[in-house]
């Protein structure tokens, strides 16, 4: 028995080899582009631009950080955008927890209408409602150019508000009326029992709000151009201009230290994060 399991064991080890060994062609040229532009960030732009693609670091790091902190104060963008991404992250998991808990554990009058019209929302494209948006926050309201409306409008996420709703459904129907039974209150419920039993489903969704928050560029484009607002996309984007060539070393500096901390969040988290993305796909 014991030798029939450890043949099994070492089949399985050699077919994860195995496809290891496949995946590996693909694996490098996804990682192919994030080396080059790391490279590119410690050289000058004459060796960017040369006839022979640099391929080892060199060593003109710092004056092109120097550089990007000059022309597009990117000290106060990566701030910017580090506030804004976790902020945004964090009400809006929030938010979408509250929800999903409701349409989850709650029977109301209207339910399959308003959840049909939540889903309705996931076909309308952004470039429909973003002008209205920015005349109601810029016009209306007063708001352009501040973090505050960079942060609030997109806070809605329908897609954060099902995939709460499917996590909590995936919880014992038999905990929650136990503890209603012992007399806790309908938040403490929520906050006590059902969010630390989902913690790997909101890590997942925390982290899925950072990143794209992180990589917001068209919103915050129209709502933030004044320099002292930008968020990190922004300000490196105007470093794109049409009218001179852009300083390439200092544009790759800027990507790498854009890309770096979310490429390292993810392989630090990636277990947690595969594990809230599957939490609830079986009921």
């Amino acid at each position: 028995m014991s030798a029939a399991v450890g043949g099994l064991k070492a089949r399985e080890r050699r077919q994860g080899l195995w496809l290891t060994l496949a995946l590996l062609p693909f694996a490098c040229l996804w990682l192919a582009p994030l080396y080059l532009m790391a490279i590119f960030a410690t050289h000058s732009d004459s060796t960017i631009l040369s006839s022979r693609t640099p391929l080892l670091p060199g060593g003109a790091f710092a004056e092109n950080l120097a550089r990007l902190v000059e022309i597009a104060a990117f000290d106060r963008a990566l701030l910017n955008s580090i506030l804004v991404a976790t902020i945004y992250a964090v009400l809006s998991a929030g938010l979408s927890s509250l929800a999903g808990y409701a349409f989850a554990r709650y029977r109301f009058w209207g339910q399959g209408a308003l959840l049909g019209l939540l889903v309705a929302t996931l076909t309308v494209p952004y470039a429909v409602v973003i002008i209205p948006q920015y005349v109601l926050v810029a016009r209306d309201l007063s708001l352009a150019n501040t973090l505050v409306a960079v942060i609030v409008p997109p806070l809605f996420n329908a897609l954060g508000v099902l995939f709460m709703r499917q996590t909590f459904l995936s919880l014992p129907q038999e905990l929650i009326e136990a503890a209603r039974l012992d007399g806790a209150g309908e938040f403490r419920i929520f906050w006590l029992i059902a969010m630390p039993l989902v913690r790997p489903s909101l890590a997942a969704l925390l982290i899925i709000l950072f990143l794209a928050s992180w990589n917001n560029y068209l919103w915050p484009l129209l709502v933030a151009s004044e320099p002292s607002a930008r968020t990190a996309p922004v300000a490196l984007g105007a470093m794109l201009t049409v009218n001179s060539l852009p300083p390439w070393g200092a544009v790759m500096a800027g990507a790498t230290l854009m890309t770096l901390p979310m490429v390292t969040l993810f392989v630090i988290l990636q277990r947690q994060f595969v594990s809230g993305i599957t939490a609830g796909a079986v009921k």
